[in-house]
């Protein structure tokens, strides 16, 4: 039996179904950057290293590449099935983001000028006491 991990209830509990795309996003950077595998997101994937590189060079591929799977496993664990089946496919974590970006990063931006302009309309009334 497997410990409990507070890291992964946190996406088990809400799972990405479309619309709570941006509170989804909130918590899985939360546990990517808690188990160290957030940087694949912001660094581009090392060559991979002929039979000339160095120790260094190797483990640093080889830290990527793990570091890659597993962000993509909680990615994918994280989604709906639907969500899943569509992007299990996908090369990289990196490439599945954008991809959920695309499809639900736009409702965060119509939500907040659907809320700037009901703000813009509305008037104050006066109190005629």
């Amino acid at each position: 039996m497997t410990a409990f991990n507070p890291l992964t209830a946190i996406l088990t509990q809400n799972k990405l179904e479309g619309p709570n795309y941006v509170d989804w996003k909130r918590n899985l950077d939360i546990v990517l950057i808690a188990e160290e595998y957030k940087f694949v997101l912001d660094e581009v994937c090392p060559e991979k290293p002929g039979d000339d590189a160095t120790d260094d060079e190797q483990k640093a591929y080889q830290k990527w590449i793990k570091a890659d799977e597993m962000a993509r496993c909680y990615i994918l664990a994280s989604m709906s099935n639907v969500l899943q089946h569509q992007h299990q496919s996908m090369e990289s974590a990196y490439d599945i983001l954008e991809n959920l970006k695309e499809m639900f990063g736009d409702q965060n931006r119509a939500a907040k000028q659907t809320a700037m302009k009901a703000l813009l309309n509305t008037k104050m009334v006066e109190d005629f006491a």
